[in-house]
């Protein structure tokens, strides 16, 4: 029987190896040679501890009651471990626990010589289930029930006290020998640690917690309350909630694009812009600071590139309003789903008593993809339409399947998690929605559901009176790119209500749609009759827009009304715009067209800007852009390997371990020998394991699967990689055929 981790590790079969390396993958970075190395690194404290963070409440007890058996000094039986853990914990459980902890190569060995890494003894509580240190004399003696039984009811109750946890307790009476404490420290009951504390020995408390020495243990999960929505409900809700957030994006990438905020000296947003935004986006500042990082996470925003660089919209903005909601919702949600950031950090104070301030360093959680997507999950667990009973109740989930994760801020996070998928539409009421599941596994359905779950697009609005247009539901994408034009959105909702005014007619007109475009466009998507005072309204505006018309001169101007020409001369504005009139009908001017055309529809005028052919030129402002910054992205807190790396490592340390059995001598590894070898190799399709010196004399190793042995050079496609690699025959050292795995 195998009675170390190292040979325990060398026994396992590759399909338990490959688990270990994805359940512990920093073992194997950097590859290790052999399993001497990855039993070393197994028992490492920080790895230790970073595997204990994914086990749940029942196996980290289990992992205290086996240090508590000393099973990293000897093995342990199970049947011992069983007693420590006491009736609470069911056999079935049990199992499930010590295969979670074999599967970390935690434990290993056969039921009846259970042993553990040493280093576990650093990585549990202080006083692993509750006990404290094991004593001498009178405690650990055959004498202790007689001297239990003679307790006096003062001394019982401070006993049962420290019995419950922790062991350690403060009392200015352990002074006073005729006190309960003092009674009990003469009597070997209790250990002094100094003059105001006490320990309680460990065989006391095992010895008076009778048939459960670890104490009352919770083995089942908490439940879970449900509340049925309904799923078409649930997905109406999100629904609703994607439009809405889609709105509010549109509204702050218009807001920046025209005052864009500057970026912070110490980085981020400051309080008066967040507040600003909030305003802009018609909703509260938490919800502001997350939709603002994730636009920048999905970079439509970014920090543009000025002296003073200042927060506006990059370039993928255009493309990103070009597209449908679901597309653009897709974007959204996968965003936020990798944020590494906690948005929900935003106002509060660091540790230097600053707030935190939205784009900031602070707001930094490198691991909140990990756990937002577990709580996803877990949420996900319930059928379709059901909402967990409390957020209370799920938090308490969490922690009981992570009871070291999360640290101070886990249940707030659970909090802040499910708020801000309800923003995103992921969940609504509580519940996960269709496109929130299709989020945690499917990405390529990402659209699908979504497109499944919105209302369906209206090509139509309804007219009305006092020059309001409704839209009782999403717009087709290109009736609501020509209403933008036309009309300014008045409120947004279920509903949407547009409003025409002679400057959103002017809009159109000036972005190249004619008058008749504009009522046509009306009359066809119009379900109510096209009202009197909207057709005025157009027809008025247009009568006056383009009689002056501009091109760059650097600009010019011209009219075939010399009237009109006259008055744009005679006004004030025309000294400032330089104009200079060449023809009875055409003025130039140095200015740029933009500006001249601005100042004159601040003066009355109702300009428009032509091209070389006569056609109306679209000038309109999209606001400022910067060039786009793909991020890298950020580095795995774990990193991940294919299965093909995988198995190359395993076949690597099979191969180191099969080299350390050989005596590294020169004699053995002559070039005939080694050359023999390697031809076999290649013959039956065989790896190698060689150990080599570069051409820098710094000594290597490898296994490949040689290709072709010729002209003094070895060809082989490496184990992890696949990559041909080429080694000179002379500068290999050692040698030795990989072992095919039983």
């Amino acid at each position: 029987m195998p009675t170390t981790l190292v040979e325990w590790l060398r026994a396992q079969p590759d399909e338990m190896l490959a688990t270990l390396m994805r359940l512990r993958p920093d073992l194997v970075v950097p590859p290790p040679t052999d399993f001497g190395k990855l039993a070393a690194r197994a028992d490492v404290r920080a790895s230790v501890s970073r595997s204990c963070d994914d086990l749940d409440t029942v196996a980290l007890v289990v992992l205290e009651a086996l240090v508590v058996a000393g099973a990293d000094s000897a093995p342990v039986p199970r049947a011992e471990l069983a007693r420590l853990l006491g009736p609470d914990m069911r056999p079935k459980a049990l199992s499930s626990a010590l295969g979670a902890l074999s599967a970390r190569a935690l434990v290993w060995g056969p039921d009846d010589e259970l042993a553990i890494v040493p280093a576990a003894r650093d990585v549990v509580p202080r006083y692993p289930g509750g006990l404290g240190r094991s004593a001498v004399g009178p405690a650990a003696s055959s004498a202790l029930p007689a001297l239990l039984a003679a307790v006096t009811p003062e001394e019982r109750r401070v006993l049962d006290t420290l019995t419950a946890g922790p062991p350690m307790g403060r009392s200015r009476g352990g002074t006073d020998p005729a006190g309960p404490v003092g009674t009990l420290l003469a009597k070997g009951l209790l250990l002094r640690v100094d003059n105001e504390t006490v320990e309680l020995p460990r065989q006391v408390a095992i010895a008076l917690r009778g048939d459960r020495p670890m104490g009352k243990l919770t083995v089942t999960p908490p439940q879970l309350g449900q509340r049925d929505r309904g799923a078409d409900v649930v997905d109406r809700t999100a629904g609703g909630a994607v439009l809405t957030l889609i709105r509010q994006v549109e509204l702050l990438i218009a807001h920046w694009g025209e005052n864009p905020p500057p970026v912070l000296r110490s980085g981020g947003l400051g309080v008066r812009e967040l507040r600003r935004a909030a305003k802009e986006m018609e909703t509260d500042e938490s919800t502001a600071a997350l939709v603002i990082e994730v636009v920048v996470a999905a970079d439509l925003v970014g920090a543009g590139d000025g002296i003073a660089p200042e927060w506006m919209p990059t370039t993928s903005a255009d493309v990103w309003l070009a597209g449908g909601p679901e597309v653009r919702w897709s974007l959204l949600a996968r965003s936020w789903l990798d944020l590494p950031r906690l948005p929900g950090l935003v106002g509060r104070k660091d540790d230097t008593g600053r707030p935190i301030a939205a784009l900031s360093d602070g707001v930094r959680r490198p691991l909140a993809p990990r756990d937002r997507r577990r709580i996803l999950e877990g949420l996900a667990e319930l059928p379709a339409g059901t909402a967990v009973g409390s957020v209370g109740g799920l938090a308490e989930l969490m922690a009981w399947r992570a009871p070291r994760r999360g640290g101070r801020l886990r249940d707030e996070f659970v909090t802040w998690v499910l708020a801000e998928a309800t923003t995103f539409g992921v969940a609504a009421l509580d519940a996960i929605s269709t496109p929130g599941r299709a989020l945690l596994t499917d990405h390529s359905g990402l659209v699908a559901a979504l497109r499944a779950t919105l209302p369906e697009a209206v090509d139509q609005v309804l007219l009305q009176a006092d020059l309001t247009a409704v839209a009782p539901g999403p717009l087709e994408p290109e009736l609501a790119r020509e209403l933008g034009l036309l009309a300014d959105i008045e409120s947004a909702g279920g509903a949407t209500v547009y409003r025409f005014t002679e400057a959103t007619i002017r809009r159109a007109l000036d972005a190249g749609r004619s008058a008749s475009d504009v009522h046509e466009l009306l009359a066809k998507r119009s379900a109510t009759p096209v009202p009197q005072g909207l057709t005025y309204l157009v027809d008025d505006v247009a009568r006056r827009h383009g009689r002056l018309r501009g091109g760059a001169a650097t600009s010019f101007l011209r009219s075939d009304d010399e009237v009109l020409i006259a008055e744009v001369m005679a006004h004030p504005e025309a000294a400032n715009l330089e104009l200079r009139r060449i023809a009875p009908t055409v003025v130039v001017s140095p200015v740029p067209l933009v500006e001249v055309l601005d100042a004159l529809r601040a003066a009355g005028f109702s300009p428009a800007a032509e091209d070389t052919g006569g056609a109306v030129l679209d000038l309109s402002d999209r606001g400022r852009r910067t060039s786009p910054r793909r991020r890298t992205k950020e580095r795995a807190a774990t990193p991940e390997f294919s299965e093909r790396q995988v198995a190359g490592m395993i076949k690597r340390m099979r191969g180191g371990d099969t080299l350390a059995g050989i005596r590294r001598n020169a004699a053995e590894f002559a070039s005939g020998s080694t050359l023999e070898l390697l031809r076999r190799a290649v013959a039956e399709g065989r790896e190698v394991w060689i150990g080599f010196v570069d051409s820098h004399g710094v000594s290597s190793e490898r296994v490949l699967r040689p290709v072709r042995v010729g002209g003094g050079l070895l060809e082989g496609n490496d184990s992890i990689d696949g990559e041909l690699h080429q080694v000179q025959l002379h500068r290999i050292t050692s040698i030795a055929l990989v072992e095919e795995q039983q």
